[in-house]
């Protein structure tokens, strides 16, 4: 078999084929799924995420409601702002996008999100039932990461995945999810001595770690399934693309790879929230 580039545009494509009957069907009992996206301040690239999430959601005929906050919102403001959407009967799905200003308590802002509207698995309770296998949203990025190799039949039973970053919404929540999947998971970080040589003896690599073109090919075994779930300056990701390339069976392309379907998946969980609230 030869190098596969795992091409999350065609992966993001079968999830809204999918969506869109079941949009209908919301429709015709007067059901519009509706998420909310908070952006707190001006960070550029989080104002370009909350654009293209809005842009996904008008494409499959779902509602956005964007909330802007001053950058000088207080933890307090911002928890109000989130409870006034959990009672909103209209919205299905809140995200908040990450990061928010540093002088905000950000868990306590996902702390506030209702659970059944979590559809990013921010909440510690969302995180723990996917932890435990059961959670409903699971934060979408690592959900992405999982699709992506169901859909190329990559096999994760009995592999050695290595997960290089440990955040609450991605590095964490995606080892546990591989741990589910029967994979034997090695979770990396700053802290980590010898990362290239427990690199080498990973079938399964998820670069998360927040770094450009950190993960370098020579640090990889030849043959691994090299997932990329960075998006740095520059369009790069988190894993040295063409050096890694070389050595990878099948890898994932920055941009096209993760992100599409990390965007797809934040679709998926709106629009199944909406049919649990009202079907």
């Amino acid at each position: 078999m030869g190098k596969i580039i795992l091409d999350g545009n065609v992966v993001a494509q079968e999830i809204r084929d999918g969506l869109k009957t079941r949009i209908e069907v919301l429709k015709n009992i007067g059901i519009i799924p509706c998420l909310a996206t908070i952006l707190v301040g001006d960070n550029p690239a989080s104002e370009t995420y909350v654009k293209m999430k809005g842009n996904a959601c008008k494409r499959l005929g779902i509602n956005s409601i964007r909330v802007h906050l001053p950058e000088e919102t207080s933890t307090s403001e911002l928890v109000e702002t989130i409870i006034e959407l959990n009672i909103d009967n209209s919205v299905h799905g809140i995200l908040l996008q990450h990061p928010v200003p540093t002088h905000i308590d950000e868990r306590a802002a996902f702390e506030a999100i209702d659970i059944r509207k979590d559809v990013d698995g921010v909440t510690s309770s969302g995180y723990g039932q996917t932890a435990l296998g059961f959670g409903e949203y699971p934060s979408c990025t690592p959900a992405a990461i999982m699709k992506i190799l169901e859909y190329y039949k990559i096999l994760i039973d009995g592999k050695h995945a290595v997960v290089v970053g440990r955040s609450p919404i991605l590095g964490k929540p995606v080892s546990a999810l591989l741990l589910n999947a029967n994979a034997t998971v090695t979770t990396c970080h700053s802290k980590t001595s010898n990362l290239s040589e427990i690199l080498k003896q990973a079938d399964i690599v998820v670069a998360a770690v927040g770094k450009p073109e950190f993960i370098k090919g020579s640090w990889l075994k030849q043959g691994s399934i090299v997932l990329d779930a960075g998006y740095n300056k520059g369009n790069v990701g988190d894993v040295d693309y063409n050096s890694c390339y070389e050595v990878a069976g099948a890898i994932t392309p920055v941009p096209g790879g993760v992100g599409p379907v990390t965007i797809a998946t934040l679709m998926k969980h709106t629009v199944e929230s909406a049919e649990k609230f009202y079907v």
